[in-house]
């Protein structure tokens, strides 16, 4: 089995103006979500908001992200499939109800 990574891009902003419940009914989806992938579920995490974010490009270190973008990235869930219809079919199980998701093969070194 291949791992991929599928990574969750929404609008940060979308959940500062959203009533409580919102967040509530969101993490109800991402247990739904690994209840539905199961064992093919390797791992993930949600990230901090994008004001706690470093970015380092060379030797200059800047507070907060490089680029201003409507859609952050939020989060992240490591899968394994067959193959990569099969992870697009469980990228599309992926809540993000303020974005999208991206599924990436993980690269293998020998």
């Amino acid at each position: 089995m291949a791992q991929y990574l599928i990574l969750i891009y929404e609008n940060e902003a979308d959940y500062d103006n959203a009533d409580p419940s919102v967040f509530q009914e969101v993490m109800d989806a991402h247990n739904r979500f690994s209840e539905q992938v199961g064992e093919k579920l390797v791992g993930g995490n949600a990230l901090q908001p994008t004001q706690t974010a470093t970015t380092i490009r060379g030797d200059v270190v800047t507070d907060g992200p490089f680029v201003e973008t409507k859609e952050i990235l939020g989060g992240y869930y490591v899968i394994e499939a067959k193959d990569l219809d099969e992870a697009l079919a469980i990228g599309k199980l992926c809540p993000a109800r303020f974005g999208g998701v991206e599924v990436r093969p993980v690269m293998v070194f020998e």
